[in-house]
């Protein structure tokens, strides 16, 4: 164990210098963000078959090369596995992690990165089998529930079953969620567990999709999000206010199709957003059209989402918490100004 925490001081302490040299001139000066990412989960990040990446996560990262270089396509997208996405961004491997990760202290505190705010507010959750007739998570006492080893998934599930009376449960660990996913489908596990999210997307792999059901119960808070490594304010600062200026696009109003003509707009709030009035890129090394940039490549927040994960998308699934907090979700953004 001490040598675990030696390594992860270790890495820790090497990320923050790689930052310290400026991930924003490095970035510049290689012609591209290094973005890592999940390396095939529907909604979030996946190629086609001709290696063309889509997914909220992959908009994000869009968005800030978009703001960085004007030019969205500016990306290399890398695909990590859960074992291996923090270490790539601790040893200076990728410039941002984009990878439906789990905002958590011991991985801001022990591995020595920063979160830049919560791009998909979830929950995990557990999968199964309709002829089952299992209803609630409740039920599935003695169940043999498929997870993946390395991931807060793995001690949620443990949580769970100990804080309902230490109920018997067989974990049965995989390495990727990908191999996973197919064990569920090949009948080694009765559940499948993931975070919610996760699990329609998960869903869609099966041989037989319909015969499938997510369960109700949510038995964790899941706060997804970017991650950079700690030592370098101004690009941790960039990624999240990339993030921020796509929320509040949303909230004023402006869309990929609409942003030309917002240009125009006599609202102050827009004026500053969109670049019009002052100079708010000065300060985190970009233009002042930045967030124009990212929104007329990737649109705002709700249209990343919708096309993604959304009504427009395969998994229809509903804004719910990740609605803006003026519509009854908890998505908020500090202004620009």
């Amino acid at each position: 164990m001490k040598k675990l925490i030696l390594a992860s001081m270790l890495l820790a302490g090497f990320g923050a210098v790689a930052a310290s040299a400026g991930t924003l001139d490095q970035v510049k000066q290689k012609g591209f963000l290094a973005c890592g990412t999940n390396p095939g989960l529907p909604g979030f990040a996946i190629p086609d078959d001709k290696g063309v990446w889509s997914g909220l996560d992959v908009d994000l990262c869009r968005g800030i090369a978009a703001a960085i270089f004007k030019d969205a396509s500016k990306v290399k997208f890398i695909p990590l596995t859960a074992k291996d996405r923090f270490t790539a961004l601790q040893s200076g491997e990728i410039d941002v992690l984009s990878r439906n990760g789990t905002w958590t202290q011991s991985r801001e505190v022990e591995l020595g990165l920063l979160f830049a705010g919560v791009n998909y507010y979830d929950g995990q959750g557990f999968m199964v089998r309709k002829k089952l007739n299992i209803a609630s998570a409740a039920d599935l006492g003695g169940a043999s529930v498929c997870v993946q080893q390395g991931t807060t998934t793995e001690l949620n599930l443990s949580d769970y079953f100990r804080s309902h009376g230490g109920v018997k449960y067989e974990p049965v660990v995989f390495a990727t969620a990908d191999e996973a996913i197919k064990a569920y489908d090949s009948g080694r596990c009765d559940s499948f567990t993931t975070d919610v999210s996760q699990l329609y997307g998960e869903r869609l792999k099966l041989v037989n999709p319909e015969e499938h059901i997510v369960l109700p119960d949510i038995i964790s808070k899941e706060p997804l999000g970017p991650a950079v490594r700690q030592g370098d304010d101004q690009w941790y600062n960039l990624v999240k206010w990339t993030h921020f200026a796509m929320i509040n696009a949303e909230e004023l109003g402006i869309t990929k199709a609409n942003v030309d003509q917002k240009l125009t707009a006599e609202q102050p709030n827009i004026r500053r957003l969109l670049g019009v009035e002052g100079d708010y890129g000065k300060g985190l090394g970009l233009d002042k059209d930045w967030a124009y940039q990212a929104i007329k490549a990737v649109g705002n927040y709700g249209e990343i989402f919708e096309r993604n994960v959304g009504a427009d998308s395969r998994l229809k699934i509903k804004r719910g918490l990740n609605n803006l907090w003026s519509n009854g979700g908890i998505q908020y953004a500090p202004p620009v100004r």
